[in-house]
């Protein structure tokens, strides 16, 4: 009997585990359906006024990317130390370079 149990209880666990990975699917087929939809809707108004259709895109502006980590607070800037033993090296502070 133990037996008849473990395999009814492994193949409802293996159907459930199936319909829900159907769901899954099914979730991501609808909500991908409904990108491209409203996106031939957009396209089709675009036309219609006799606009461009531009594609949907965001920007990478990979400078500010880098200046927002590099020039970080308390990051980049020499610090000043008055260490009697250098006497040949003054600390400078680090300006960015502007094209």
């Amino acid at each position: 009997m133990n037996q008849l149990m473990t395999t009814i209880f492994g193949v409802v666990f293996r159907v459930v585990l199936l319909l829900a990975g159907l769901v899954f699917l099914a979730s991501l087929l609808v909500a991908a359906l409904l990108v491209l939809a409203v996106w031939l809707v957009r396209a089709f108004w675009a036309r219609l006024t006799g606009q461009p259709v531009s594609p949907w895109t965001f920007q990478v502006n990979r400078q500010e990317m880098w200046n927002r980590f590099y020039r970080a607070p308390g990051h980049g800037q020499a610090p000043k130390r008055d260490d009697p033993n250098v006497i040949d090296v003054e600390p400078r502070e680090i300006k960015p370079i502007r094209d």
